[in-house]
C-alpha cells in the first residue's frame, strides 16, 4: 500500500531522468516517493548497450544502468512503487495525483513520466527492439558499422537519422509511404544529395524478418500504389515516425505545447508552484539519457529550494 500522508516530493517515472531526481531529492533528505509506472527503467530498459553515458568507457546494459541508478537512489532513502499516476489535481499549496486507485498528496511533484517513441504495431516488434529495431540512431547507430539499414519516416526526424546514419552504415534505405518527403527543404536536399541513402518512395513495411538468432534480417516492403511486395536485407530498422510524450494523466491541467510535450520555464519550472518537469517529457529534440538526466538534476534542486521557502 501507498503511504497516505502528505509526501514531501513524489516523482512521476523512473528513467534516467526520474531516477536522476530521485538521487538527488535522496540525498537532500528529502525521502522522495518514486512511482515506476508500467515501463520500469523507461525507454532505456528496452536498450542494449549505452555507449554513450559518460563515465563507461566500454559501454552499458541499458538495463543495468537503470538498477544502478535505482540502487543508488534507495541507498539515499528513495522509495518505490510500481503505481501509475493517472490523474492530477492542482491545489494552492500542495499536488494531489491518483496513482492506480488511491489519491496521494505532496507538497512538490516531479513530473519525468518520458515519451514513448511510435512504432508500427507489427509482429515481432516488441522482441525485436533491442535486436535490429530502434527509434534512436544517435543511441544504436554505431553499432551497425558497414552493414545495410533501413530508416521509416519522411520528416525532418527521419532525414536526421538517416544522414547521421550515413557516418556507420554501409547504405540508408528511407522508406517512405509518399512519393515525397515531409520535412523541410533544407533536410530534403541534404538527404537526397548524400549516395549513401536510398529513398524507397510509396512504400510501408509490413513484416519485420528476423534470423535464427532473434536478431533483424530483412523487412518486408510493400509498395502502397502497385501492392508489389519485396524482402530488403537490413541489419537494423531505425523507426522515426514521432514519439508520444506521456501526458495524458496532465492534460489541460498543465502548459504543453501541440503535441503534448509540457512546457517547462528555466529547464524544469512549471507554471504552477511546486510542480517540477523533467526530461522526455518535454523534450523533443535531444531525447538523451545524459540530457535527461541533468533535467532530473534541476528538478530535484529546484524542488528542493521549492520547499526550503516554503519552511521561512
Amino acid at each position: 500500500m501507498l503511504d497516505l500522508l502528505m509526501e514531501k516530493v513524489i516523482i512521476l517515472g523512473s528513467g534516467c531522468a526520474g531516477l536522476t531526481a530521485a538521487i538527488y531529492a535522496a540525498r537532500a533528505n528529502l525521502s522522495p516517493l518514486v512511482l515506476e509506472g508500467r515501463q520500469p527503467g523507461g525507454q532505456l530498459s528496452t536498450t542494449t548497450l549505452v555507449e554513450n553515458y559518460p563515465g563507461f568507457p566500454d559501454g552499458i546494459d541499458g538495463p543495468q544502468l537503470i538498477i544502478n541508478m535505482h540502487d543508488q537512489a534507495e541507498k539515499f532513502g528513495a522509495r518505490f512503487s510500481y503505481a501509475e499516476a493517472t490523474d492530477l489535481e492542482l491545489r494552492n499549496n500542495h499536488v494531489r495525483i491518483k496513482a492506480d486507485d488511491e489519491w496521494l498528496e505532496t507538497q512538490a511533484l516531479i513530473i519525468a513520466s518520458g515519451a514513448s517513441a511510435r512504432y508500427l504495431g507489427l509482429e515481432n516488434e516488441e522482441k525485436l527492439v533491442g535486436h535490429g529495431l530502434t527509434s534512436c540512431a544517435t543511441c544504436d547507430g554505431a553499432f551497425y558499422k558497414n552493414v545495410p539499414v533501413c530508416v521509416i519516416g519522411g520528416g525532418d526526424s527521419a532525414a536526421e537519422e538517416s544522414l547521421f546514419l550515413t557516418r556507420f552504415a554501409s547504405k540508408v534505405y528511407l522508406i517512405h509511404r509518399r512519393d515525397k518527403m515531409r520535412a523541410s527543404k533544407i533536410m530534403a536536399d541534404r538527404v537526397l544529395a548524400n549516395k549513401k541513402i536510398e529513398p524507397i518512395w510509396n512504400t510501408v513495411v509490413t513484416k519485420y524478418i528476423p534470423d535464427e538468432k532473434g536478431e533483424m534480417r530483412a523487412v518486408r516492403l510493400r509498395n502502397v500504389k502497385t501492392n508489389e511486395e519485396r524482402e530488403l536485407p537490413v541489419a537494423c530498422v531505425f523507426v522515426a515516425i514521432g514519439h508520444d510524450p506521456n501526458t495524458k494523466a496532465f492534460a489541460g491541467k498543465l502548459d504543453s505545447d501541440p503535441e503534448g510535450y509540457l512546457i517547462a520555464k528555466n529547464l524544469a519550472e512549471s507554471k504552477h508552484p511546486g510542480v517540477f518537469i523533467a526530461g522526455d517529457v518535454a523534450d523533443r529534440v535531444y531525447r538523451q539519457a545524459v540530457t535527461a538526466a541533468g533535467t532530473g538534476c534541476a528538478a530535484a534542486m529546484d524542488a528542493e529550494r521549492y520547499l526550503r521557502d516554503l519552511e521561512k
